[in-house]
């Protein structure tokens, strides 16, 4: 993975090189370093403040060209809001909005990473280099040729000045892995779907072998051993063979019970025999977010050398419509035993996972387990995009994805589950149906997946209308988001890892 744009911190008393990035509040007030260096700059930022209404909210920014009385060639006033109000996103926000701002032509800028009231934490600090970075990712490596608004920055540095640039570095250290693992994870969703196919996406997360992660790739031959007739049974109408892939990072206790990740692999979905409309056909290279966020944290915990013993799992297949391919009426034989009739094959996610979860909750005998699947468009019709379903049969769990949700900006919102569910899955012909009926859709493919966690502690994350497609925000542009990998970080990092 490589960066555009480069970021580094250097003490407040560094020369300043290029753009000058500052911060003030809402009421236009600066830090005293912040003052010091624009000097006589700061009646200019008044006069063009008012003449703009800029009012210093938070994120808002304002650009002066050539201010008078500085040697830099633009100035960008970045509004930090009420600086008490300020949380660990705000912050991270402020990073995109720097990002926002740099252009092709930007190749050096210094951002002074003060408050009015103080310097900023090395947290905040590594928290600005962090949504820097985030915001200024692009894929474009298919564009041979771009027109001018696509021309981003190219070879930027950006010099984070601070009061403690050792402490700043340390503090920034463990956040740019997290970073580095979002970027793999749109990486991943991003690639088209002709260049990731289930071989390919294996191999690319055994690449987290360099890192010290354990990489285990079970092929057709395996699953069969397995019997893991449900994720079969999708792969087999397609010409890329269906892969599992088991990643194991052991950075905790020896013998000490893992945590668990399990993501939904589908590299490409047609829907099968049941074919999905041609219309936006195209996303649904997007149908293995899931996967992409568990390679992503994975890479983050490994990087970062988490103190945590953690499996991910991940189910990949295309889903085609061969003449080989599963039909509606079909009844197969999960790893479990459990026998599925067929009603639709498009509702082949669940299917991937249901052999995933059994196989993780079975082999690992995980501490809980989080599965990921971009899973039902009923989910975006309950919550939009705002918000990931969550489901759960563990209050304990769901409550601290809710509150590391709402500490990352990847939010959460707990939906039910419930045995009167059930009967909308029940089949006449097998154990259960792989679909219920279109009411409260993306709970009963919840319920389906709660038959095959064997009793562990678990939530399911549903994550279709967050991680491909969603709206842009102020730390991503991209298409494919990364949804997820800076949540479960820190999850892990908040009750799962052992303390130094």
């Amino acid at each position: 993975m490589s960066d555009a744009v480069k970021v580094g911190f250097v003490p407040f008393s560094a020369a300043v090189r290029g753009t000058l990035v500052v911060f003030c509040d809402d009421a236009l007030k600066f830090g005293s370093a912040t003052s010091k260096a624009l000097g006589i700059a700061a009646a200019t930022v008044k006069r063009a403040a008012s003449a703009s209404q800029f009012k210093g909210k938070s994120g808002s920014t304002l650009d002066v060209l050539a201010p008078e009385g500085l040697k830099v060639g633009r100035l960008i006033v970045i509004g930090a809001g009420k600086a008490t109000d300020l949380k660990e996103f705000d912050v991270l926000k402020l990073g995109g909005a720097i990002a926002g701002k740099i252009g092709s032509g930007d190749t050096a800028i210094t951002v002074i990473a003060e408050l009015p009231a103080a310097a900023m934490q090395p947290e905040q600090a590594a928290a600005i280099a962090s949504g820097i970075r985030l915001r200024a990712y692009k894929f474009d490596r298919y564009k041979t040729k771009k027109k001018d608004d696509e021309r981003g920055p190219v070879n930027t540095a950006v010099s984070i000045a601070v009061a403690d640039v050792a402490a700043a570095k340390k503090a920034f250290t463990p956040e740019s892995h997290v970073v580095d693992g979002v970027i793999l994870a749109r990486e991943l969703v991003n690639e088209p779907p002709n260049v990731l196919y289930p071989d390919e996406f294996a191999k690319r997360a055994a690449q987290l072998k360099k890192l010290g992660v354990e990489v285990q790739i079970l092929d057709v031959a395996a699953m069969t051993r397995l019997k893991m007739g449900a994720l079969l049974g999708v792969s087999q109408g397609s010409a890329h063979d269906g892969r599992t892939v088991i990643m194991r990072w052991n950075g905790g206790k020896k013998g000490e019970q893992p945590i668990a990740f399990v993501g939904k692999g589908v590299c490409f979905d047609t829907g099968g025999i049941s074919i999905k409309p041609s219309a936006s056909m195209e996303d649904m290279k997007g149908d293995m977010g899931g996967a992409a966020c568990v390679v992503g944290l994975m890479h983050a915990l490994a990087a970062r050398k988490a103190k945590v013993n953690a499996i991910g799992a991940i189910g990949l297949v295309e889903n085609m419509p061969d003449g080989n391919a599963q039909r509606p009426g079909d009844i197969v034989t999960s790893m479990s035993g459990q026998t599925i009739e067929i009603i639709n094959t498009d509702a082949e996610g669940r299917l991937v996972l249901a052999d995933v979860l059994w196989y993780v909750a079975q082999k690992h005998k995980p501490k809980f387990m989080v599965d990921l699947a971009t899973l039902t468009g009923a989910i975006m019709v309950a919550l939009g995009t705002d918000h990931a379903g969550l489901f759960s049969n563990n209050d304990e769990l769901a409550q601290r994805l809710t509150e590391v949700g709402l500490s990352t900006g990847e939010k959460v919102w707990r939906m039910p589950l419930g045995p009167e569910y059930d009967k909308q899955i029940d089949s006449q012909f097998a154990d259960m149906k792989n679909t219920g009926s279109r009411n409260g859709g993306s709970i009963t493919a919840a319920q389906f997946l709660q038959r095959f966690v064997d009793g562990t502690p678990w939530a399911h994350l549903d994550i279709a209308g967050t991680a491909m497609g969603a709206p842009k925000t102020d730390i991503n542009r991209s298409w494919g988001s990364g949804y997820g990998v800076r949540l479960l970080n820190s999850l892990v990092a908040e009750y799962y890892e052992a303390k130094k």
